[in-house]
């Protein structure tokens, strides 16, 4: 405890905060292998939020098919939570486990780079996944935490941003009836999910 105190007092003196610079020593050099990942200037960034293995964990938590309603909610709940701490973001579209945000072409977040805003972004989703469930899934427990991937596209016009959104509804769209009569089938049709499959 002494010993700690000593280098507590030791490191005090060299005025560390949680605002200053990384000190500088001999080690320093490391960072020189770290890679530029900033993004192009002048460009629309879509940054798109996909769920890890939501199959087994919608299994797991007995979601209704072929849409639940409650986690439909929790996943907006999570985009809005991301929306109200982002200002740069202009749109956000999602469906099933995935979200997708636009950053408007002037930003510049974080110094446009791209690992720090896909990895904050998706980390604030998912915490703000978590702590909206039990507001939005009533009665049912969360039995292990969600996992979510992040990536970055860029778009240089319009019309690439808008045909972006037209092919995630479109798949949407196309989800949506294959799941609305699978599970139909499943449900009302009396017959088992490897029975439908084959079909």
């Amino acid at each position: 405890m002494k010993v700690a105190c000593q280098i507590f007092r030791l490191l005090s003196r060299r005025n560390f905060s949680a605002g200053t610079k990384m000190a500088k020593s001999k080690f320093e050099y490391v960072r020189e292998f770290e890679s530029s990942d900033r993004c192009l200037p002048n460009t629309w960034m879509v940054v798109r939020l996909d769920g890890k293995g939501f199959h087994k964990f919608a299994d797991k938590h007995n979601f209704e098919k072929p849409n639940d309603k409650n986690a439909l909610s929790l996943m907006n709940e999570a985009a809005k939570s991301v929306m109200k701490e982002f200002k740069e973001i202009t749109l956000a579209y999602g469906q099933s486990d995935e979200f997708s945000f636009l950053i408007r072409r002037d930003h510049d977040l974080y110094n446009r780079r791209s690992s720090k805003i896909s990895t904050i972004i998706c980390s604030l989703f998912t915490s703000a996944y978590v702590f909206h469930w039990d507001h939005c899934m009533v009665g049912k427990t969360l039995l292990y935490p969600p996992c979510f991937d992040g990536r970055v596209i860029l778009y240089p016009d319009e019309k690439n941003v808008r045909d972006y959104f037209s092919w995630r509804q479109a798949d949407c769209h196309i989800n949506n009836l294959y799941n609305t009569t699978f599970w139909n089938l499943v449900l009302k049709g009396g017959i088992t999910n490897q029975q439908v499959s084959s079909l």
